[in-house]
């Protein structure tokens, strides 16, 4: 399906319009394994969790049920599958680089042996698992809840290897990062934050960068919901911009349930963030996410046809 957008003002980018309505109407590119690739629907990223203590128990995968799952999510549509090792849920245990890696390369493993065509992402804050992935299992996409700010390396890494990268705000580690965050301007605090990242990243030739504003990482309910309002403030960056709210607890906590019971939650704040401008839809719920993207785009073409 075309974009589509329905009338409104505009301002210009340089590479894109941006409607007061928020819908893009530029098509996100990536090189991903050496070709450049186009998206012209939000994109959905699938979460393959190898952690034994993740917020939500049901994403819980190991070598068992791995292809399974990750076949599941590629038939309903995943644009990207998301494998992480380290959980990063508040007050989570920190573990060695060694036990991210042993948790992390047979699955890796598998993973290039029996889906060879997927897109791999791996959700790693250290640049040596960075590295190690993409040279031997062939990983497309790595995911950095820390920009950078967590492994010196990692830019340069980044650079070296030349894959896409996701860098995402945070404040404080996820030991403790839940303890009394505060932002003077929540917006202006992140949206500066990236402005100098992307400016080093781009210096030292790192060319495909999306950004995470990092929804529930050192942030309040209360700055979780200004973040979303806005959303649409981060496409002054000109990169694309990832969403990350699947059964976070933003939702559950909001209305009082669990992260088991936040799916319905998950699907009407994806479709907010996909009208404020959001490129890729970070999911436990792969079919979820492609039914709320399709019935978004059907809304928007239907209202462009009147």
């Amino acid at each position: 399906m075309k974009d589509v957008v329905y009338s409104a003002s505009f301002f210009y980018l340089s590479k894109c319009v941006v409607f007061i309505t928020f819908v893009k109407i530029c098509a996100m590119r990536l090189r991903i394994k050496n070709q450049l690739r186009e998206y012209h629907a939000p994109a959905v990223m699938g979460i393959l969790n190898l952690t034994p203590d993740s917020f939500y128990a049901q994403s819980k995968t190991n070598t068992s049920n791995l292809i399974e799952r990750a076949k599941e999510m590629l038939e309903q549509g995943a644009d990207f599958i998301d494998v992480g090792a380290y959980s990063s849920r508040p007050g989570a245990e920190h573990i060695s680089l060694e036990t991210e890696w042993q948790r992390l390369q047979p699955a890796l493993e598998r993973l290039a042996s029996d889906l060879p065509e997927a897109v791999i992402s791996v959700d790693t804050f250290r640049a040596e698992i960075a590295r190690r992935a993409v040279e031997s299992y062939g990983v497309a996409i790595i995911n950095d809840i820390s920009a950078g700010d967590d492994d010196t390396l990692m830019f340069e890494t980044i650079a070296d290897l030349q894959v896409p990268y996701i860098a995402m705000h945070k404040r404080g580690a996820p030991q403790n990062m839940q303890n009394n965050p505060y932002y003077a301007d929540i917006q202006k605090e992140i949206i500066l934050y990236f402005a100098k990242k992307i400016e080093i990243m781009h210096l030292i030739g790192i060319a495909d960068i999306i950004i995470d504003p990092g929804f529930g990482f050192g942030k309040t309910l209360e700055h979780n919901y200004l973040l979303l309002q806005e959303l649409e403030k981060f496409t002054i960056l000109e990169k694309p911009i990832l969403v990350g709210l699947s059964r976070k607890s933003m939702i559950y906590k909001t209305v009082q349930t669990t992260p088991a019971e936040a799916l319905i939650g998950t699907a009407v704040l994806n479709a907010f963030a996909l009208e404020r401008g959001a490129d890729i839809l970070r999911v436990h719920d792969v079919k979820e996410a492609k039914q709320t993207i399709t019935l978004y785009q059907n809304l928007y073409a239907k209202t462009e046809q009147l």
